[in-house]
């Protein structure tokens, strides 16, 4: 399973948020770029970025931020936030992001993701925030009347690479995943899955891989930023280390 390290992004800093609520951010890094590199130093073979001021709005506020991450590294970047329309989508793919993270869209114009993962194979990926078991969107301030399941199964056969589907009540605040319900999501579908929201220790991860080893992987945030994971520790953990 991969790890994807988290970088959030508001005001051109790396932050983490508790239940995406913007009010609630702790600055963890004033250069996402030197976190960026430090994860890399570090081995992940993938990073996760997001823009949040994007998220709300749909527009692209941190691109400083996120050149500056792409210049510093070689390491794949799976970028989402603001992104709602296909040339927004080429312009990143070409300036050197690997995957496209649609969230937003994915609810209010399906046929705009179906047409970029026909347009740019295995390089788009949904993002499914859920809130009591609907999806949210806007940068999970607007709740929808769409089931994430539901909404997962609207990709199933037209080219996304992978869902992300995060937990918003569980992201930022440590409690542990939803295991039963990402559980219950890789099952029902056939796209590869990933994790998200509420990893606070190594015990959380080990059950990840082995009640849901389906999945492609997971996104740690807040663990990593504060010490309770390791980067290191994680990585052994999500390749089948017990004993750490």
């Amino acid at each position: 399973m991969i790890l994807y390290p988290a970088i959030d992004l508001k005001a051109g800093k790396c932050v983490r948020l508790v239940k995406g609520i913007p009010s609630e951010a702790t600055i963890y890094n004033d250069s996402p770029a030197a976190q960026a590199k430090e994860f890399a130093k570090c081995h992940c073979s993938w990073i996760h970025v997001v823009d949040l001021d994007g998220a709300i709005d749909g527009n692209i506020h941190n691109k400083k931020s996120i050149e500056e991450i792409l210049a510093e590294i070689s390491v794949p970047v799976q970028l989402g936030g603001g992104i709602r329309d296909i040339n927004t989508i080429e312009q990143w793919l070409r300036k050197g992001i690997s995957r496209i993270v649609l969230g937003t869209v994915a609810v209010e114009r399906p046929e705009l993701v179906k047409l970029a993962a026909q347009e740019f194979p295995n390089r788009i990926a949904v993002g499914i925030d859920a809130r009591n078991g609907f999806a949210a969107t806007h940068g999970w301030v607007e709740d929808s009347n769409i089931l994430m399941i539901d909404l997962a199964l609207r990709f199933e056969d037209c080219g996304v690479s992978a869902i992300i589907y995060t937990d918003i009540e569980r992201d930022g605040v440590k409690t542990g995943p939803n295991i039963a319900a990402t559980h219950s999501l890789a099952q029902k579908i056939s796209i590869p899955v990933i994790a998200s929201g509420g990893v606070s220790s190594l015990a959380d991860l080990i059950q990840l891989r082995e009640t849901c080893g389906i999945l492609n992987g997971v996104i740690v945030g807040r663990a990593l930023y504060d010490g309770s994971v390791s980067v290191k520790d994680a990585l052994t953990a999500l390749n089948g280390n017990n004993e750490i």
